[in-house]
Order: structure tokens, then C-alpha cells, then sequence
């Protein structure tokens, strides 16, 4: 229906951010909306509409790429659209792409709510059929230049990565595991920033 929308982005939430265009503010569920940043300048966000019995959602993703994964993991049974954006948030869809290629059921159960059933039916669904559509390359967001913030800002930004992740589905004894790693590290700077290293130590197993 949509294809993509071009404006403002006006809010970001741990859940999704709006994107205002024409005087309309569109609510894009996305898998990491501290990827985006408030700003008068205008964004693209490549988006999905997803219509279901209780619910009619918009989901925005900074690149087609992603957008096209997504489409691929909702058609796989098991794997519904939290789940997908969840498996996105990553940043490395690449490293999806070459688990599902290499069969690594391991690496896929990292994902909140990916059993060995649900890891096994996406390698079955997917497997052979997204090269062309990737060309397995590395997908990553922009970031701004680090900037310096106090204490208070830093907790700020942890916490909202915290409320982010819950979002997405990993647990309070995943994230009570990996805050102390993150709580005082100087050298994250942003919300984004403690979103991606959330995620590298939730999948290296610390």
C-alpha cells in the first residue's frame, strides 16, 4: 500500500518513531527506533503495512534491504512481525543471512521468541533465497558524531535502550545480565549506541 514515506521525524519511542509528512504524523513500528533522530531534515523510511484481524500497523526501516528481510521472516511460521523486527535489530542482517545458509540453529535462537522448531522452519522457508535479494552485504546505521553528556543523560539513554529491548522481547534476566556492562562505559554515547552493544553482548552470551 505504502511503498515509502518521506518527512520529519517528530518523536522517537523505545516502540516506534513518527514520521510526520504533509501535516500527518505516521506512528513506524521499526527495529531500532534510536536509529532515528528527531530532526527538521527529511528522512526516507522505506515502510510495510501489516493488517491483521485486531490490528493495522506501519513498519519503517531506513533501508529497502531490511524492509525486503522482513517480508521474507513474516512468511515463515513461527516468526510474526515483533519477531521479525526483533531478528532486524540486530543491524547485521547479513549475519541472519549467513546463519539461515549455514543452518546455525545456535546462533538463531538467540533472537527472543526463536526456538530450535521456529530456527529449523526458518532455514527450511529461507534457505537459497535471499542472496539475491542482499547480495550479503553489511547493513548499518548512521550515527551522529560522539557527543559528551553527563551522567544523568547516559542513564537516560541506557534506560531507554532498556525499554527498547523489553520491547522487542528479550527478557528482564537478559537485560539485568548485560547492564552492568553497559552502565559506566564511556565509550557509548548514545541511545543507539547502547542499543548495538546490548545486542553484541546478548549474542556473544556474556
Amino acid at each position: 500500500m505504502y511503498d515509502y514515506i518521506k518527512g520529519q521525524v517528530t518523536r522517537v519511542t523505545p516502540e516506534y518513531v513518527v514520521v510526520e509528512q504533509q501535516g500527518i504524523g505516521y506512528q513506524l513500528f521499526t527495529p531500532n527506533p534510536f536509529a532515528f533522530r528527531k530532526s527538521e531534515e527529511l528522512v526516507q523510511v522505506y515502510t510495510h503495512f501489516h493488517v491483521r484481524e485486531d490490528a493495522q500497523q506501519l513498519m519503517g526501516f531506513l533501508e529497502l534491504s531490511q524492509r525486503e528481510l522482513f517480508r521474507k521472516l513474516i512468511l515463515v511460521s513461527g516468526i510474526g512481525p515483533k519477531g521479525a523486527l526483533a531478528i532486524l535489530a540486530s543491524g547485521e542482517p547479513t549475519h541472519v543471512i549467513q546463519a539461515i545458509e549455514r543452518e546455525d540453529e545456535t546462533f538463531l535462537v538467540k533472537f527472543p521468541g526463536v526456538g530450535k522448531k521456529t530456527a529449523r522452519q526458518m532455514i527450511l522457508d529461507l534457505k537459497g533465497k535471499l542472496h539475491d535479494l542482499f547480495d550479503i552485504e553489511q547493513f548499518e546505521f548512521e550515527n551522529d558524531q560522539p557527543t559528551l553528556f553527563v551522567d544523568s543523560q547516559a542513564n537516560h539513554d541506557l534506560e531507554e535502550a532498556m525499554l527498547a529491548l523489553t520491547a522487542l522481547g528479550y527478557s528482564e534476566r537478559e537485560l539485568t545480565k548485560i547492564r552492568p556492562l553497559l552502565k559506566g562505559n564511556d565509550s557509548l554515547h548514545t541511545t543507539d549506541d547502547f542499543m548495538k552493544k546490548a545486542l553484541q553482548l546478548l549474542f556473544s552470551g556474556k
